[in-house]
């Protein structure tokens, strides 16, 4: 009766504090109340980095945060907070808990084995005496390990020791083996792309939910873009459970056009915060390059690779290892409303997405087509070319989606399958792109330079590079008014009233809801390019 009341209560207090209406989390089974033998350590990025500790007894996963890691260092004596008791499904999670949820943030699989008690046929009631010996077979940690409670520090305040054993290490840190052992991936790269949600709604045994590319993101609420419109000039903001510091809100980033208000950065971060839903897919998962404009897009701007020493803790980053000492090493990853909030914060009006994500950044998940207009192309030779991409990936059985810039040109996004090389997509374009030229060579020039093209357009098959970049959809473009490339329909090309910069960040909200995002349903389609 002792265990079955631990457990009760124990989960009690753990679903207290969740929202499974929300959260990821697994809200807990029935279980039984046989002693496990199993155990797990997650790596959990929260408000601070920690590991969890969790031993499977009567029926729960008795629960330890231990903030510096589990350690094979005999001499080393780890804090461990004894926490509540966990559900045994959450023995597998990984993932994200959304923010602003208890707990909020990104979870892996850190280790993971088998575990018996030591010195106690008993390991519940070892654990209400406060002190547990036992032993781990796990792929990182093995030995015998004891945790003990300490004196006069009330009830949640244990250490974590390894005994001085075959096993021990000496100066053996956690932090020198960040993968998960479920995985093989890190805690930034499961943020960044999370392969399964859990749903705390549905029985235990369905709550692994595979992620989509899309559909896991909202926008800012209605309370929250009512709260940035009330702030001066700065203040802090909090959108998506993320607190940020905003600064001159009212400079003007974008000047007026013909028949377009001026767009100030308070408008920026309201726009990104709202087409969050829309604009992520093509973020998520994958590095960013961004083109900034601080002092706004009348004045020159810059391009920045490298994550800046000021980002704030809860931004997702990718290390580039294979980058040169004199090259970027560290990328921004845009993975919530959030990240999309800071960047028009410091003035980022463009967005580029590698079109390689973490999984491989050496394999892209689209091949592009960039059709670069001439100083003497027409936006209706424009519209010629792409209906002709459009006749060639239909006569090949291929599907894709334009897009228009928001400047003067065309983009075509075609998904292809994982596996596929850089040189392998770069060479496709290039073929069917020789194709379309030799249909209308009177509007194509295969000049590199642009001064010796003779004013005419370029069919550009050589952004098909790991870390070159299109700009990603949704995002604005630095011109007056705020233009947005916008992916559209193949028949609307045929509209008369369509041009590349036809929506801005004010208008391009009606369109989304009333016609949505066309190319949404090609993201991740795994998709065979046919041989030429």
């Amino acid at each position: 009766m002792a265990d079955k009341r631990k457990k009760k209560d124990g989960l009690a207090r753990y679903r207290a504090k969740r929202d499974f209406a929300v959260t990821a989390e697994p809200a807990g089974g029935s279980g039984d109340d046989s002693p496990g033998g199993r155990f797990v350590v997650q790596r959990h990025r929260a408000t601070r980095l920690h590991y969890d500790l969790r031993l499977e007894m009567g029926g729960v996963l008795a629960s330890w945060a231990v903030p510096k890691g589990p350690t094979l260092d005999p001499k080393a004596r780890q804090l461990a907070v004894h926490v509540e008791d966990h559900p045994v499904e959450y023995y597998d999670f990984e993932g994200v808990i959304p923010g602003g949820e208890y707990g909020g943030g990104d979870v892996i699989v850190w280790d993971r084995g088998t575990w018996e008690p030591a010195k106690t046929g008993d390991p519940v009631r070892a654990v209400e005496r406060g002190e547990l010996h036992f032993d781990l077979r796990g792929e990182k940690l093995a030995g015998r390990f004891v945790l003990v409670r300490r004196a006069h520090d009330g009830d949640d305040d244990w250490l974590l020791i390894h005994k001085d054993d075959e096993y021990a290490r000496r100066g053996w840190n956690p932090e020198d083996h960040p993968v998960s052992v479920k995985s093989g991936r890190t805690n930034e790269e499961v943020a960044a792309a999370p392969e399964a949600l859990w749903r705390g709604d549905l029985p235990a045994a369905e709550a692994s939910v595979a992620v989509a590319a899309h559909g896991h993101w909202s926008a800012a609420s209605p309370e929250e873009l009512a709260a940035l419109a009330e702030l001066g000039d700065g203040g802090t903001w909090t959108v998506g459970g993320h607190r940020l510091r905003l600064s001159k809100l009212g400079k003007v980033l974008f000047p007026r056009a013909k028949g377009r208000k001026e767009v100030t950065k308070r408008d920026l971060i309201a726009y990104h915060s709202t087409i969050a839903p829309y604009m992520l897919p093509y973020l998520a998962g994958r590095p960013v390059n961004v083109h900034r404009f601080p002092d706004g897009v009348e004045r020159p701007g810059f391009w920045q690779k490298a994550v800046p020493a000021h980002a704030p803790e809860w931004l997702t980053t990718w290390r580039d290892t294979e980058a040169e000492a004199d090259r970027t090493g560290r990328y921004a990853v845009v993975d919530k409303v959030a990240s999309l909030a800071w960047m028009a914060n410091h003035g980022a009006v463009e967005l580029h997405p590698w079109i390689s994500g973490l999984r491989d950044v050496h394999e892209p998940d689209w091949a592009l087509i960039d059709i670069d207009p001439g100083e003497k192309t027409r936006f209706a030779d424009i519209l010629l070319l792409a209906r002709l991409y459009g006749e060639a990936l239909r006569h090949l059985g291929v599907e894709g989606m334009p897009k228009v810039t928001g400047q003067r040109g065309v983009q075509i996004w075609v998904p292809v399958r994982a596996g596929y090389t850089f040189e392998e997509t770069r060479e496709w374009v290039h073929k069917v792109s020789r194709a379309v030229g030799r249909t209308v060579p009177e509007l194509v020039s295969w000049e590199w330079y642009k001064d010796r093209r003779d004013g005419l357009a370029r069919l550009d098959y050589t952004q098909n590079v790991r870390n070159k970049t299109l700009v990603a959809p949704f995002s604005a473009r630095p011109a007056p008014g705020a233009p947005v490339s916008v992916p559209i329909t193949w028949k609307e090309l045929d509209d008369p009233d369509l041009r590349p910069d036809r929506w801005t960040v004010h208008t391009v909200l009606d369109r989304v809801r009333e016609a949505g995002d066309p190319l949404h349903e090609l993201i991740g389609r795994p998709q065979e390019l046919p041989p030429l």
